[in-house]
């Protein structure tokens, strides 16, 4: 028997088994075509043509198997891309408008949480090292700057700067 007249004859039994490996109809195809290259290649080695069939099912197994463990990245079919859509830039004049509002609304706060406040959040210090630099406890860093955040958070100007344009 000669490699072609086996692949015309065994041909749609083998892409059955191979469809059973895989997912998508087209995989099966390339694992297929792989698979009797495979075989093409080793066809003058083979002694018994009567065992090509587990000779070509192997191959099709084991290549689907190499390709499992080369696979990088999975592919999912959904009804939506994951795509995200195009991010806009935030506009430059607004988000210094949103600092500035910030800032005002910083200069209101009694000075000692004002202190606290820039110490924490504009200078990035922990609370243990805001509490040295101001000679007081930590439990006192951390409930006057609680009382200041909150006052921030109800100030009425800085809701009105932070409020999305459109």
């Amino acid at each position: 028997m000669t490699f072609t007249a086996y692949v015309r004859a065994r041909g749609p039994v083998l892409l059955r088994t191979a469809r059973s490996l895989t997912a998508n109809p087209s995989d099966a195809e390339d694992l297929l075509q792989t698979a009797l290259t495979k075989t093409y290649l080793a066809w003058e080695r083979i002694e018994d043509h009567r065992a090509l069939d587990g000779y070509v099912r192997r191959a099709l197994v084991n290549t689907r198997t190499s390709q499992w463990r080369k696979r990088k990245v999975d592919e999912y079919v959904c009804e939506e891309l994951p795509e995200p859509g195009p991010v806009t830039a935030a506009d430059p004049a607004e988000q210094q408008a949103v600092r500035d509002a910030m800032w005002r609304a910083v200069l209101k706060l009694p000075a000692r949480q004002r202190a606290m406040v820039v110490l924490r959040y504009y200078e990035d210090l922990s609370e243990v090292q805001t509490a040295e630099v101001l000679g007081v406890s930590v439990g006192t860093v951390k409930s006057a700057v609680s009382r200041a955040l909150a006052k921030l958070r109800d100030d009425p100007q800085l809701h009105q700067e932070a409020q999305p344009v459109g």
